[in-house]
């Protein structure tokens, strides 16, 4: 939508109020998008996914080429230090949720679970994604955007 036509946000404050890291937990399983923060050549990379939540990790399916795909495998326990964030907020209203985990990546090795992962999780793009990243969340944030009052 471009800026001339983008609804007008309703008056009134906004609140943010702390989620518990479960409830922010269970938020981000609500979800299927999201986007994985971690560095590549000492800078901040972003790069938007699609997960599925297993047993309170997050995971991801990559490809050869990712730069996560290689950062991952190149790295000894416990593993690459990443940031992932989840949100569903409504464009007009303002109002929602927003979710952030902060832990280790590492790269799924396990056959079988691979083989699960790649049944539960379906690729958005057409290229070949054979590789899955688990990131197992050490710290969980989240805030819920509610009307003021």
């Amino acid at each position: 939508m471009a800026l001339d036509q983008a609804q007008p946000v309703p008056p009134g404050p906004r609140e943010s109020v702390q989620l518990d890291s479960a409830e922010a937990l269970w938020l981000l399983g609500t979800v299927s998008f999201g986007r994985v923060v971690f560095t590549q050549h000492a800078l901040p990379t972003v790069r938007p996914v699609n997960h599925v939540l297993d047993n309170g990790d997050i995971v991801i399916r990559t490809h050869e080429a990712a730069a996560l795909t290689s950062r991952t495998r190149q790295t000894e326990a416990p593993g690459v230090v990443v940031a992932y964030e989840a949100d569903a907020i409504d464009p007009v209203t303002h109002l929602g949720w927003s979710v952030v985990v902060t832990g280790y990546a590492r790269l799924v090795t396990d056959a079988g679970d691979l083989a699960r992962y790649q049944a539960l999780l379906r690729p958005w793009v057409s290229r070949a994604m054979d590789y899955a990243v688990r990131i197992h969340p050490d710290l969980i944030t989240g805030i819920r955007l509610a009307p003021a009052g």
